[in-house]
């Protein structure tokens, strides 16, 4: 349904009020909703305030990140007290990964939370599921109306990299959050010199000298990949929604050649291989003097370093007797609405919200998260910020990675038996094997 429609239905109540529900009936949009006649367009008012005992009881569910729950908390209190007079709202928060989102959400997707975040990668698969709602000019009839912003403001007030990224077939599908879901080196400055971690053969022997380890995921296609776009291969995505992928190829060096350099890392014995998403727990260790992540590790690396608390571009890593600058993958974190809530204006006011300069502001305050917001990004915290100056740094060698659904189990797969050391270096008929059989995987066709 149009949100057009939600909103004509939500208004004709009167104290309905407000982008309130979402069902399968059709409405008569012509009675409160934006109508042309001629050249004018006549746009909504905010309505009335209700009398306490005519407020709506509005039902929602978020979900988040574990470690944003008490921030993302804050930030629901703070919404019911700016629309607390227009309605009552019972908001439910619950906890979910931003890298894996939609793989929850598809299964279900009308038993998903009303607003949720996720990473930019998985906007293609989401809006194919039908797991996002379109914001599009129908919205700005929502935004306009509650918040004084219209879609065309909500795009001028974020950096165009995070708009296309929540773009899909020139609509927008989602509210961006955040510009730095791209990934970097950590390190102890007191341990590791400037040198010591300009390249992976450096760092490695810095760090068994000095007992310690080095960290970073390889069981994951959005990690793993940052060794062969380096190295000059790429990733698409096809029309039919398959992924085209060149790893098994020549690029400026072969994909068995990359692999030799990765199997050479991961064989190293200064290096740890973390699980996706434990590479936090790995740092507040204290075992490691370096790792591969993104800012929001940032506050487990401060604390785990102290005073020598750096950070820098990704490593260069020898291939075929070259150093070649380790690549890596430029994304962002954007908040959808799911199109199946049952207050789906309301869910949107509230996905705008979290999303908002303020509440973008807070974020980095409180967790070093890079904003979208280009006002927020201009302050000189953020400007002046160790992880987010590193982040800028890798980014002349990071690419944003559009992928089909199938990319991900195949190149976990792949990065997990390269971290385990399934197959030797000398080994290069294995090693075309493991590549080749990680390429049918990634092509396999949509089902």
């Amino acid at each position: 349904m149009k949100l057009k429609k939600l909103v004509a239905l939500a208004m004709v109540g009167v104290m309905s009020l407000g982008l309130v529900a979402c069902g399968g009936k059709d409405s008569d949009s012509s009675s409160t909703s934006n109508s042309n006649s001629g050249d004018e367009t006549k746009k909504l008012e905010r309505p009335a305030k209700p009398a306490e005992k005519d407020k709506p009881t509005i039902a929602l569910t978020m979900w988040g990140a574990e470690e944003d729950q008490e921030m993302l908390a804050g930030m629901i209190e703070t919404f019911k007290k700016e629309y607390g007079d227009w309605a009552n709202f019972d908001i439910q928060l619950g906890v979910e990964s931003e890298s894996k989102a939609k793989d929850d959400i598809i299964v279900d997707v009308e038993a998903a939370a009303d607003v949720y975040a996720f990473a930019s990668d998985q906007i293609n698969d989401l809006v194919k599921a039908g797991a996002l709602q379109a914001l599009d000019e129908d919205m700005s009839v929502t935004l306009e109306t509650w918040t004084g912003k219209d879609v065309a403001g909500l795009k001028a007030a974020n950096a165009s990299g995070s708009v296309d990224a929540a773009t899909v077939n020139d609509k927008l599908y989602a509210f961006p959050m955040s510009a730095d879901n791209g990934y970097f080196l950590y390190y102890d400055s007191s341990v590791l010199s400037a040198d010591d971690v300009a390249s992976w053969d450096a760092l490695l022997a810095a760090a068994d000298k000095a007992g310690k380890k080095v960290s970073m995921t390889f069981e994951s296609g959005w990690y793993n990949a940052s060794f062969f776009y380096g190295a000059g291969f790429t990733t698409g995505l096809n029309t039919d929604g398959t992924t085209a992928i060149d790893w098994d190829g020549k690029a400026n060096y072969t994909g068995v050649e990359v692999v030799q350099s990765m199997l050479g890392i991961a064989g190293h014995s200064a290096f740890l291989a973390a699980a996706d998403g434990d590479i936090t727990n790995q740092i507040a260790s204290g075992q490691l003097v370096a790792a591969v992540s993104g800012t929001w590790d940032a506050q487990a690396a401060q604390k785990a370093f102290g005073d020598g608390y750096a950070a820098t571009k990704l490593p260069t890593f020898t291939c075929a007797g070259d150093q070649v600058q380790q690549g890596s993958v430029a994304g962002f974190k954007l908040v959808g609405v799911n199109p199946y809530s049952k207050n789906v204006g309301w869910a949107a006011l509230l996905a705008d919200w979290i999303t908002n300069e303020d509440n973008q502001k807070i974020r980095f305050e409180k967790r070093e998260i890079g904003p979208s917001n280009i006002n927020a990004a201009a302050s000189d915290a953020v400007k002046n910020n160790i992880a987010i100056a590193a982040l800028s740094e890798q980014s002349a060698y990071g690419v944003v990675q559009v992928v089909g659904g199938k990319f991900w189990e195949p190149t976990a797969s792949f990065g997990k038996n390269i971290a385990s050391g399934t197959v030797k270096a000398d080994d290069t008929a294995g090693i075309q094997e493991l590549i080749d059989a990680m390429v049918e995987g990634v092509t396999a066709p949509v089902e």
